[in-house]
């Protein structure tokens, strides 16, 4: 067997492991559907679910929503990535800050975004900035606590060496305690992204007219639950190609990093 032969039969293989799965899944839920097991109305066939897709595409609705819902998703998010790794190295590199901010940071961190949206509405009204807020809050925490705890992990052979040698603490910080952080910082930078869509939703509850939590929630008043599983599955969608596209500059920023992937 020639060598381009084995190599697409490989590529063919990895196919099938990683859509294998979810092909199988959606078939069994349309023979279901088909045997009468599964009521339309609660759980609409793939098949629904699909034409449903199709039509909110052409008439141009979905993509408005999607349109609306990542600008604020990029809005709260862009917040949080630059206040989160601001201060979580500020707060990483400096034992005083991190006294001061210690305990504020591990009591507000448990609390829920969607707790928040009370005060939110009180504080910035029900416009687009609350909405932003909620989404800022779900992702800012998962990277200031990455950044800080990214940075605390760095080798104590690294931090002993540079002290012999006498290298500039700015020196210091740009090519060893942030390079070495950097897987941990680009994890907190994946969670917060998710955690960000995940928020999205909980955001549009605040009186939006537009965005794809508000389309699901329209539909779930109307018990349209084909049109709450496209908004359900396009945020999954959306969110795992911006999630494949920060993984791709991980790549190319940590390439020093040696990951197992399993065996």
């Amino acid at each position: 067997m020639s060598h381009d032969t084995t190599s697409r039969l490989q590529k063919l293989q990895h196919l099938f492991q990683y859509f294998g799965l979810s092909v199988a899944i959606i078939g069994v839920w349309q023979l279901l559907f088909h045997l009468g097991y599964l009521n339309p109305l609660l759980l609409p066939p793939p098949s629904r679910i699909a034409l449903t897709f199709r039509d909110l595409l052409e008439s141009g609705d979905l993509l408005r929503h999607i349109g609306i819902s990542m600008a604020r998703v990029l809005e709260g998010f862009g917040i949080a990535l630059f206040l989160g790794l601001t201060l979580g190295i500020a707060i990483g590199l400096s034992k005083t800050l991190d006294r001061f901010t210690d305990l504020i940071i591990q009591v507000v961190k448990p609390i829920p975004p969607i707790a928040w949206i009370p005060l939110a509405i009180l504080w910035f009204g029900i416009g687009e900035k609350s909405k932003v807020y909620i989404i800022f809050l779900g992702a800012f925490f998962p990277i200031i606590i990455n950044t800080i705890d990214g940075i605390r992990q760095t080798d104590h052979k690294f931090v002993e060496v540079a002290r012999l040698l006498a290298v500039p603490r700015f020196k210091f910080v740009f090519q060893v305690v942030l390079p070495g952080a950097l897987p941990a910082i680009m994890t907190g930078v994946r969670v917060g992204l998710m955690v960000a869509w995940i928020c999205v939703v909980a955001a549009e509850l605040i009186a939006a007219s537009s965005g794809i939590g508000y389309l699901i929630m329209d539909a779930r008043e109307l018990s349209q639950s084909d049109v709450v599983l496209v908004g359900m599955i396009t945020i999954g969608v959306i969110g795992k190609v911006m999630d494949g596209l920060i993984k791709l500059l991980e790549k190319r920023l940590i390439t020093w990093k040696i990951a197992f992937s399993g065996n």
